[in-house]
């Protein structure tokens, strides 16, 4: 007899019949659980409600390990379940409480701070102008240009901290008194800071690390600022601007290259749009294989369509960014649908501190520059990084040719005129500049991006195309990074972008001959 349901007395004597022992008919979803049954689900909620309730959220959490267990009963490949009592044993564990982050350095519950403020006392400098200058001053912004010729005090390390920010500032009390009114223009941003630091070793669960999955392609992103993208792509809600700064600290990277080239750009050639009209010419080029439209493929034979080649974004200089969660640079990828991305990690600190990660390959006949390749990120991303100078593979000819349809560069914070990093990009940038695919470049601050730019102009004179003007990055992070070498020295991540490119020669005709 066949049927599309079936009764519950014949159910039962099917159940019978089978020799199985039971079925669960009545069905919960709990949120660390999952689907569970009723008897179940009281079970939990019960053992739930007995916990304080600052505890309940973090037993929550870890129950999600428990709820694994549940559907894997025995499964060797998981460890063991964690049980209520050792949530709460974790609970007890976090170092500090959000209504408690403000230490000083030096008595930080944190063993990482603590060790952070003995390197700053041990390398950082008194920044008062009683002290002779400790190095070259190379912008009227610099905190040493101060310090004059007339200064008769030898360099001192910092060694007294501030009771208002909690960082070691000055050589003694009588510096920071004297100089107080100077710290003072920076003294509650260095707080922030410091309790910016102490939050991310707290232990908390952070849930503004959680990111959402792909988009349909017709919910369009707003990328006027931070608050509009977030809403649109769906985050989870970030209610605290601690948390927002936290959150924009590791996703400034992926959107600063989004920012520029996505079709929704906030960047134009209107007034105050900072887009040239070179800009708009070199960044069409791109959108238009980044927004591919639609062509009407499918899984049919007759419906097979070419697929153009991924659009390759080397990031040069690679440090930090080469390290973030590839949940973060996957990101990229829900603003452009179906198109393939390549990043392209290249820099000799690129990764550093990552052996036991991805130890580093063989350099083979294959494999001529140890490339390490991650290829399973996901469908349409690839990461690639490359532990070398960006002008040793550009001699091999390693990534030619370049398209200005499929290919793009991004410095992030390059210090392109810092005296410490300017002898490196001497041979790079004339071999940027042959390209002519667009260079996106990033800056720590203002006087750092002006810095770059004006050692870029100086440099190619009369042979870069400026395609997008200096300014403040609409989607720099929004979190102060302290500089543990000189703590005054306060920075941004992204804080500015601006874009150049080789500059291209249009041809004409006149009285039958080409010329330039």
């Amino acid at each position: 007899m066949q049927s599309g349901s079936t009764c519950h007395s014949c159910l039962k004597n099917l159940i019978r019949s089978s020799g199985a022992k039971s079925i669960v008919r009545h069905v919960r979803t709990h949120p660390a659980y999952g689907t569970i049954s009723k008897r179940q689900y009281t079970q939990i909620s019960r053992k739930t409600r007995a916990i304080p309730s600052p505890q309940r959220r973090t037993a929550a959490m870890w129950s999600l390990n428990d709820r694994v267990i549940r559907h894997n009963p025995g499964d060797p490949k998981y460890p063991p379940p964690i049980t209520v009592e050792d949530a709460i044993r974790h609970e007890q564990q976090i170092l500090l409480q959000p209504n408690n982050l403000f230490h000083s350095f030096s008595n930080s519950p944190s063993p990482a701070i603590r060790r952070r403020a003995a390197f700053m006392k041990s390398h950082a400098y008194c920044p008062h102008p009683d002290h002779r200058q400790t190095r070259i001053v190379t912008s009227p912004h610099d905190p040493e240009a101060r310090k004059t010729t007339k200064s008769t005090h030898a360099p001192a390390h910092v060694d007294f901290e501030c009771p208002d920010c909690g960082l070691p500032v000055y050589c003694s009390e009588r510096h920071w008194m004297d100089d107080y009114e100077y710290h003072a223009e920076i003294c509650d941003t260095l707080r922030q800071a410091n309790e910016d630091d102490h939050d991310l070793h707290s232990g908390r669960f952070f849930p503004e690390f959680e990111y959402p999955g792909p988009q349909i392609e017709e919910i369009l992103p707003n990328m006027t600022s931070w608050d509009t993208y977030l809403y649109t792509r769906e985050y989870n809600a970030i209610n605290e601007d601690r948390s927002m700064r936290q959150a924009t600290r590791l996703l400034t990277y992926p959107m600063t290259i989004a920012s520029v080239l996505h079709e929704l750009s906030p960047y134009n050639i209107r007034a105050g749009g900072r887009l040239t009209t070179e800009g708009l010419k070199s960044l069409s080029a791109l959108r238009y294989t980044l927004h591919p439209p639609r062509s009407g493929s499918g899984m049919r034979i007759e419906d097979l369509r070419p697929t153009p080649p991924p659009v390759r974004i080397f990031i040069l200089g690679a440090r930090a960014e080469s390290s973030l969660p590839r949940a973060v640079w996957v990101q990229l990828e829900y603003l452009f649908h179906r198109c393939a991305l390549h990043l392209i990690f290249i820099g000799p600190e690129s990764m550093m501190n990552r052996d036991d990660e991805f130890p580093l390959p063989e350099r083979t006949p294959v494999n001529p520059f140890g490339g390490i390749v991650e290829d399973r990120i996901s469908s349409y991303t690839k990461i690639t990084t490359f532990v070398e100078y960006y002008h040793t593979m550009h001699k091999a000819n390693y990534f030619q040719p370049f398209d200005p349809y499929f290919d793009c560069f991004v410095l992030f914070h390059p210090g392109l005129g810092h005296p410490a990093s300017v002898h490196e990009w001497e041979e790079t940038l004339p071999q940027l500049l042959e390209t002519k695919v667009p260079i996106i470049s990033t800056g720590f601050t203002d006087s750092d991006m002006q810095r770059d730019k004006k050692w870029v102009e100086e440099k190619m004179a009369g042979e870069v195309d400026i395609l997008m003007e200096a300014g403040e990055n609409r989607f720099r992070s929004l979190r102060w990074d302290l500089n543990d070498r000189d703590p005054g020295d306060l920075s941004a991540g992204n804080w500015g972008v601006w874009a150049f490119r080789g500059k291209r020669y249009e041809t004409t005709m006149k009285d039958g001959v080409i010329t330039l």
